[in-house]
């Protein structure tokens, strides 16, 4: 019975899931590509992404990590060197007189289907970087917990974003100069002979790429291998005691984590137009950890779902108060340059306080559109 209920919840979310997709499809050919909403959407889809990994790591297994920057950094150099085309090398390595990579993945591969399937193994290798770099420091570091894992992992972050701007890197990674003309969202648009753009995909693909990589992590969470995590969340010991290897699902967990980390971290450069080290700053970590929060720790729903809404909120709804305003000649007071932000980190406050689980708890949709129905029956059943 518990099991018909998943595949019903999982193919209703896959439904809503379908009939975004469409309707994002639908939005951006039918009003201008400039409306702020596809700017909201793109970065959503990448913090969604990032923020369902940590929740994976934090919520699901109970460690608690800050190298979210550090992965995502990973995750974008990997994806920009391999994708520069090779004619444009020249141009972005100009300090150092061209790159150290000869080559470009969309172009090895050739044409429209090689863009597409250069773009993906780019990605997949900037997971698999971050994975293997994860892998490799969480041998000493997932010996610590709590706070110290933190710490240690936020230190990570810190180091990774020195080294890649270190100048004996520069023919690599181009020091501390941005990447730039490697494949962004825009370069999916299906454009016509005379260069005229007949389908726009630039705010669906990253969607369609989240939404994918989301799909993946609920499938794990919801294996074998997902209910070992829970278990070593709740009790350490017990799950010992029940013949689960700790170090192995610990590392496992870390891996899988940082995988998809790296792979939004290569969806923000080609959000971004350029991937550069000193974007990927502490502060990035800390508005993910804010995300899975506000959605609820535990829940994948609610970190989508939080993605939109605090990217919406602090880059489109609330940008009116940055602005000065007059009625008459009164100007309207506190309305000015940084006023925006005051007001949001309230409005987060409020959220915390008031919803300190997160806006879903540790529920998912599928849980969540149970409960409506159960309501809607014994409202049948009153009446």
């Amino acid at each position: 019975m518990q099991e018909k209920r998943n595949k019903s919840g999982m193919i209703a979310v896959m439904g809503l899931t379908l009939m975004l997709l469409v309707l994002v499809l639908m939005l951006e050919n039918t009003i201008k590509p400039t409306h702020m909403i596809f700017i909201v959407l793109k970065k959503s889809a990448v913090y969604a992404l990032v923020a369902s990994s940590m929740n994976l790591l934090n919520g699901f297994t109970g460690l608690f990590s800050l190298g979210q920057a550090g992965f995502m950094l990973l995750g974008a150099y990997t994806y920009s060197i391999l994708t520069i085309p090779v004619e444009s090398r020249e141009s972005v390595y100009y300090i150092y007189g061209g790159s150290a990579i000869k080559f470009s993945l969309p172009e090895l591969f050739g044409g429209v289907v090689g863009l597409v399937l250069g773009v993906l193994v780019a990605l997949i290798l900037g997971g698999c970087v971050a994975a293997l770099v994860a892998w490799l420091i969480g041998l000493p570091v997932l010996r610590l917990k709590s706070d110290y894992l933190a710490i240690a992992t936020l230190g990570f972050g810190e180091i990774i974003r020195a080294v890649f701007q270190w100048d004996k890197l520069g023919p690599v990674t181009n020091g501390a100069n941005a990447l730039k003309s490697f494949p962004t969202f825009s370069s999916f648009n299906i454009e016509n002979a005379d260069g005229q753009v007949v389908l726009r995909l630039s705010a669906f693909v990253p969607l369609l790429l989240a939404a994918v990589c989301i799909g993946i992590l609920l499938l794990l969470i919801n294996s074998s291998y997902g209910r070992a995590f829970k278990a070593i969340r709740e009790d350490e010991i017990a799950a010992e005691a029940m013949g689960i290897n700790l170090a192995k699902h610990k590392r496992l967990a870390f891996c899988i984590s940082s995988f998809f980390t790296g792979v939004g971290g290569g969806m923000f450069a080609m959000f971004a137009n350029q991937a550069q080290a000193k974007n990927f700053v502490t502060s990035m970590t800390y508005e993910i950890l804010l995300i899975v929060v506000i959605g609820g720790i535990g829940s994948i729903s609610g970190s989508c779902i939080a993605s939109f809404l605090y990217v919406a909120a602090s880059e489109w709804w609330l940008r009116f108060l940055d602005s000065e305003a007059y009625i008459g000649n009164f100007q309207v007071p506190l309305l000015r340059t940084g006023f925006r932000m005051v007001v949001f980190s309230v409005i987060i406050m409020i959220v915390v306080l008031f919803f300190r689980r997160g806006l879903m708890g540790d529920k998912e949709l599928p849980d969540l559109l149970r409960m409506l129905r159960s309501r809607g029956k014994r409202k049948e059943a009153a009446q």
